[in-house]
């Protein structure tokens, strides 16, 4: 969430102070955009990637604290649980060779993040679930040793009223219960972002959702959890039902989660934030000092504490953000869709598909979102999760034609995404070496239909083949990925299977 929260008991006069509040910060919102308050284009993005703490077994390491102080960087800061860091990269001026600065930057991260983690017998893990996650790791007195996550922990916990049903049925099937939040910490993520103006704000987020499904496809890197292979990409469900407030009851009614993709297409940020107001209950009733319009009054930029906390407790999975940089406001697109990992080169390649295609996705003169419905969109996007680099989705004819079609997820992204993909970096100013190496990572990602997942999935049943236990397939699996992974060459070009004979004893 990004706030210092002090953990602490609310009573009804809160709640009812904080919404009074928040419906301020909407109202002061409300006004900065009408008022045209906010910065003018930067066309500055950003990057967040979640990581994983493991030993060399490849069993998780519940070292966080230990690490971060070792590491001893603003860069790092802890994330939901012990096994879990976070690091962010400064923001950059999309343009030149910024994905390859953007690479050595997270290479000399990483590298140095690792060193200081052997010093306590662990290692970095860039992955969307670490395979060898058990439900014992994944309990409340694991969750990191801060006040934050204690207080959201006991707020959702509370909100909902009994325990949590894990229910996710995929190539084999989970079902299971959480008396906590903590597994949601299963899933690490890398976090895009994009300052906007608001004028372009709606195209980009819409942009961004309708291109949400390819993403996926081409990205996913988290099929197995708690010993089970799921879907190609598990995080969203598992994030969904880890976090969800609704007990069956509400479900039934069509209460909307508070991890979701959404129900419309959009005609401003201002959407998205009254949307959180009117369907979300506070879950961290936390008031600033603050008088908003008061501030707007006197010529001031308000902070919106309040929008903004509640907005960090609503997981969507493209986010509105209001920021403030100097004393000036702004908006930011945060894209929450992709996996960690495999490799810098395989991050970095995906960052610069998203950035590239949503350029040019939102300039059409005749966008995607007028020619496909939000259902469609949120259907495919569902499909990518299952499916990964093998589904297919419901997209707007090509040329002259209306209606849509049924396509698969590679022919998608190489025949039509990719073209645009190229057009959106050089509108950035991205110089041609930069475009083509790293667009090139998801052309031939398709060309061999091969991504984290679906690497992951051969060698573990590669291993089993073998003669290994499930538990040491999976093992075996996360040894070899985090090996690959330190060397650095992209995932589609990672051989299948464990390196060295398998020792069955």
């Amino acid at each position: 969430m990004g706030e210092k929260v002090v953990a602490g008991r609310f009573d009804l006069s809160d709640r009812q102070r904080y919404r009074d509040k928040l419906r301020q910060c909407l109202t002061g919102l409300e006004r900065l955009l009408a008022e045209k308050r906010f910065d003018r284009p930067k066309n500055l993005m950003g990057l967040e990637i979640e990581l994983n703490l493991a030993g060399a077994d490849g069993m998780p390491k519940m070292l966080n604290g230990q690490v971060l102080e070792r590491i001893a960087s603003r860069d790092f800061q802890t994330e939901l649980a012990m096994f879990n860091l976070e690091v962010n990269i400064p923001p950059h001026r999309l343009g030149g060779r910024v994905f390859d600065r953007l690479a050595e930057e997270l290479r000399t991260s990483l590298a140095y993040a690792d060193r200081k983690a052997g010093e306590v017998d662990a290692g970095i893990v860039m992955i969307g679930i670490l395979p060898t996650l058990d439900r014992d790791d994944l309990v409340s007195s694991n969750l990191s040793d801060v006040d934050r996550y204690t207080l959201l922990n006991d707020q959702i916990v509370a909100a909902r009223g009994e325990e949590f049903t894990l229910d996710i049925d995929g190539v084999e099937h989970l079902s299971c219960t959480s008396k906590s939040i903590a597994p949601e910490a299963a899933c690490t993520s890398v976090q895009l972002h994009l300052q906007v103006t608001p004028a372009r704000f709606a195209d980009v987020w819409n942009a961004a959702q309708a291109v949400a499904a390819a993403q996926i496809a081409v990205g996913a890197n988290s099929p197995f959890l708690f010993g089970r292979e799921l879907w190609r990409e598990s995080r969203p469900p598992l994030f969904q039902q880890s976090t969800d407030t609704r007990p069956p009851e509400l479900q039934a009614q069509g209460v909307r989660p508070r991890t979701w993709f959404g129900e419309r297409w959009i005609t401003s940020a201002y959407d998205l934030f009254e949307e959180n107001l009117r369907y979300y209950p506070a879950l961290l009733p936390i008031c600033d000092d603050e008088d908003p319009l008061k501030v707007l009054d006197q010529g001031g930029t308000p902070s919106l504490a309040e929008l903004v906390l509640h907005n960090g407790t609503i997981y969507r999975w493209n986010r509105p953000v209001y920021g403030i940089a100097d004393g000036v406001p702004h908006l930011r697109v945060e894209n929450r869709v992709l996996p960690a990992g495999p490799t810098v080169l395989d991050v970095v390649a995906n960052a610069a598909f998203f950035y590239g295609v949503v350029r040019a996705l939102a300039e059409e003169s005749r966008p995607v979102w007028s020619r496909l419905s939000f259902e469609s969109a949120a259907a495919n996007f569902d499909a990518a999760c299952k499916d990964g680099i093998d589904a297919r989705f419901t997209w707007p004819r090509r040329g002259r034609y209306s209606g849509t079609t049924e396509v698969d997820a590679v022919s998608l992204i190489r025949d039509e995404l990719l073209p645009l993909a190229e057009a959106g970096l050089d509108a950035w100013g991205v110089e041609p070496a930069d475009r083509d190496l790293y667009l090139g990572v998801i052309e031939e990602r398709c060309r061999r239909r091969v991504n984290g997942a679906s690497w992951q999935v051969a060698t573990f049943r590669k291993a089993l083949d073998a003669g290994l236990s499930r538990e040491d397939a999976l093992a075996a699996t996360t040894r070899r990925y985090r090996e690959l992974m330190h060397k650095g060459e992209p995932v589609h070009s990672w051989p299948v299977g464990l390196p060295e004979p398998v020792s069955l004893g």
